[in-house]
């Protein structure tokens, strides 16, 4: 058996304390070997700090690319662990600076490879994002082929979407497999209405308008755990969907996480 999960804690530092203390409550109840971080903050130290207070003494981090137009804080993505790293490894993502990374860690004697990342933004579907999966699926078919894989993160990309096809052709959804269908969104949470600026809000909202063709706020599953053919899901759920005792905006990240619990077929 392992437990894994997957989260976009946001690189805003905004409300940091209040959603630290979230992401630790329910990272600590989901009680993971394994979670891959999407959005760590660099300068905040954000993914050793969750990996102290969750007591996983493994962490393996990587930076994105800073981009000249990129005026935001330095940000990637991490894996933690209860167990240590056989191996760790990242592959460039090739386009807005992104990465991907996966590390080996055995578990009651046998081997797993856990991958984390997080993928090119552009509401819709999009080619550049695709051309990152193919990349992924590259990367992963170099591994020997008795290994369970578990790949997860924010994908950035809806179920309905030619690039999530494309990855279910190659593995299969925990939480789809579990629950026989996607969750019916893993971003944005309330949170989202607190925090950017106004003139970014209205920006994201003719994005949206163009791209969906509907004046309602978008919400969607962008956040996936997938596996190989040689795991099967005992358990799968949405995780961090609860927000502070006393506000109801402010959650742990503007999407919520996933934590599956796996264990190998027979």
């Amino acid at each position: 058996m392992i437990k894994v999960a997957t989260i976009n804690i946001l690189f805003d530092m905004q409300m940091w304390d209040i959603r630290e203390n979230l992401l630790i409550e329910g990272l600590r109840k989901t009680n993971a070997d394994l979670i891959g971080l999407q959005e760590i903050n660099i300068q905040g130290n954000t993914g050793d700090r969750i990996a102290e207070k969750l007591d996983m003494p493994y962490v393996y981090k990587v930076k994105y690319q800073k981009l000249p137009f990129n005026k935001g804080p330095e940000y990637g993505i991490a894996i933690l662990s209860r167990y240590p790293f056989i191996q760790q490894k990242e592959l460039d993502l090739q386009s807005q600076g992104r990465l991907a990374q996966y590390v080996q860690v055995e578990i009651n004697h046998q081997p797993f490879i856990f991958c984390n990342g997080h993928y090119y933004w552009q509401p819709g579907s999009c080619q550049a994002r695709m051309e990152q999966f193919k990349l992924l699926v590259n990367w992963l078919d170099e591994l020997p082929k008795e290994l369970p894989i578990i790949t997860v993160g924010d994908f950035n990309a809806t179920p309905d979407t030619p690039e999530v096809e494309f990855l279910r052709s190659h593995f299969t959804s925990a939480y789809a497999q579990y629950c026989d269908r996607e969750p019916e969104y893993t971003c944005p949470t309330p949170l989202a209405q607190l925090k950017g600026s106004v003139s970014k809000k209205i920006a994201l909202g003719i994005i949206n308008a163009i791209t969906h063709r509907n004046l309602k706020s978008w919400r969607g599953t962008l956040d996936y755990i997938f596996l190989n053919q040689h795991l099967q899901v005992n358990n799968c759920q949405l995780i961090l969907t609860e927000p502070a005792a006393d506000n109801q905006y402010i959650y742990p990240s503007d999407h919520f996480g996933i934590a599956a619990e796996l264990a190998m077929k027979q």
